[in-house]
């Protein structure tokens, strides 16, 4: 069977992203744009629009597997974002580099941070196939960020966390704007930071459940 990519895009907007409280303009016309499709392993394709988080990479060493999150919490978590077409983005755990192309779209440029060097090989590939030239993949430990480009508008965290590490905060620029989950399960929460004059403002956004990035995992306590 033989699958219509641009009405199932459609359906996916329509269906699981408008229905969940999404109502910027920007970020549905960025998911109709993108093509799912072309950012997941090539035996997954048919199901790149189900309404569920898609593989990209087993575990291995410990540390997680990878996915391609649900659209909707990644439609309200860009949407709380609030990205401007002047944001200098930071995208972390960019994966396959889906979540950069949306964000190529919002902003004037994003700087795609992964760990994986296989899934990074992976986005630089596509992303430059594609045409979305805006887009800077870069390697290195996600929980450390980028600071060869800092200071950015936005940091875009593509997963849930433990701890967020303070060394980010220092990476956006005075108004800038942190989006994560923090969390594991259902418990987690999706929160907004924003950097003012020195400090760091947090706000709840909404509950949800995404899955893990690997670096962010709460430090063993030793109790004696």
């Amino acid at each position: 069977m033989t699958i219509d990519f641009d009405l199932a895009r459609t359906r996916m907007v329509d269906n699981q992203i408008r229905t969940t409280d999404v109502t910027s303009h920007p970020v549905l016309q960025a998911f109709l744009s993108v093509a799912r499709e072309d950012f997941v392993p090539s035996n997954m394709r048919e199901l790149a629009y189900i309404d569920d988080d898609i593989r990209i990479a087993p575990g291995h060493d410990g540390t997680p597997a990878r996915y391609l999150m649900e659209p909707s919490p990644l439609a309200k978590l860009l949407q709380l974002a609030e990205v401007r077409k002047s944001d200098v983005v930071l995208e972390i755990g960019c994966g396959t580099g889906y979540v950069s192309a949306l964000l190529s779209l919002l902003s004037d440029s994003v700087v795609a941070l992964e760990s994986d060097p296989a899934l990074a090989e992976t986005a630089v590939e596509s992303l430059s196939r594609l045409g979305y030239d805006n887009v800077a993949v870069v390697t290195g430990e996600l929980a450390e960020g980028y600071k060869p480009e800092a200071p950015y508008d936005v940091i875009f965290i593509g997963g849930s966390v433990e701890q967020l590490p303070h060394t980010l905060f220092d990476q956006l620029r005075d108004g800038g704007r942190l989006v994560v989950v923090e969390g594991q399960g259902n418990a987690s929460k999706a929160k907004l930071y924003v950097s003012e004059g020195g400090h760091t403002s947090a706000r709840r956004g909404f509950n949800t459940s995404v899955k893990p990035l690997p670096g962010f995992e709460k430090t063993a306590e030793f109790i004696f």
